[in-house]
């Protein structure tokens, strides 16, 4: 089977520009609709930077490229020699985590130690890095549901957070694999259902996503919680008809905007593709990773490590 290229290229590039789009909004409060932020600017960090939400998935894409199937001590050591790169921006139980595993605990000892000390914490901190594993497996969904689990488990393990990435890899892939005589809004809600039906989701966690695109704007709290973060994403693309106008209305809704920007971009650029996102923002998207000799990413870097992960699919 020749792969989707399009829209796996749109799934990296994408979860980037979200990221990227979403940057200056981080820990601000929605911004009014009369007032929107349409272009990257900067905040934190110089326009068009992407932050540790990419910077976390750029890892799992190395540790996919170098060991496939996914060797969870490999990508905790990567996790590890982020950390330790003093990234400008980390998400506190990730901290946490990689704190302790850079101190010699193996990383489920350390993950489940930390879970255990907090055991509600379920923030987006695995959700917003997953999107490598679906590029990886998009012709594979069985090693699709086992990696994407496997890397949250590394840092997050309470249920909602690995069902997340688990049902928002499966989306990429029904998305990447809908039929191309549909409308993008029944490519992205058939797609919706289908995964859901895949794996056995607690209901409320179900209930929660099927109740995404009815939501109301203001309704929407989009914390670091991993279940805010979700329907927030999907309602940006569930209630819009682009790329640009999910990811406006996704990292406008504030708060945790650049996470919620990834998440939605890597949805939206599967059902849109590369071809879908505006130019202008693709020019000035950037960033260091610092575990690559201080390589500045620019998009067209995006689009060869998609194309590169694309190759690892079991099934080619």
């Amino acid at each position: 089977m020749n792969p989707p290229t399009d829209r796996l290229r749109g799934i990296a590039v994408g979860a980037a520009i979200g990221d990227a789009l979403g940057m200056p909004l981080e820990f601000q409060r929605p911004r009014p609709m009369y007032n929107l932020l349409t272009e990257m600017t900067g905040g934190a960090l110089p326009a068009g930077s992407f932050t540790d939400d990419t910077e976390m998935a750029l890892a799992l894409a190395e540790s996919l490229l170098i060991t496939h199937p996914l060797d969870p001590i490999d990508l905790a050591g990567r996790f590890v020699a982020w950390f330790q790169s003093n990234p400008p921006d980390i998400g506190i139980h990730t901290s946490h985590v990689l704190r302790s595993i850079a101190r010699g605990t193996p990383w489920r000892e350390a993950s489940q130690n930390v879970q255990r000390a907090n055991p509600d914490s379920a923030s987006n901190g695995s959700l917003m890095r997953c999107w490598p594993v679906a590029i990886a497996c998009w012709d594979n969904p069985s090693y699709l549901v086992v990696e994407s689990r496997m890397q949250s488990e590394i840092t997050h393990l309470n249920q909602d957070c690995i069902d997340a990435c688990v049902f928002i890899n499966l989306l990429l892939y029904k998305i990447v694999h809908g039929r191309r005589n549909l409308t993008p809004d029944a490519i992205l809600r058939q797609s919706i259902t289908s995964a859901l039906e895949q794996v056995n989701f607690d209901p409320d966690f179900r209930t929660e996503i099927e109740l995404a695109p009815v939501r109301l704007r203001e309704d929407l709290p989009n914390t670091g919680w991993v279940r805010h973060t979700l329907e927030s994403a999907l309602w940006a693309v569930l209630t819009t008809q682009s790329f640009e106008e999910a990811l406006v209305q996704a990292v406008n809704l504030g708060n945790d905007a650049d996470t919620t920007g990834a998440v939605a971009g890597a949805i939206a650029g599967a059902l849109y593709g590369h071809s879908g996102i505006p130019t202008r923002w693709k020019d000035v998207l950037h960033g260091e990773y610092p575990l690559k000799s201080h390589h500045i990413w620019i998009e067209k870097d995006f689009v060869d490590l998609a194309d590169k992960l694309t190759s690892l699919s079991p099934q080619n």
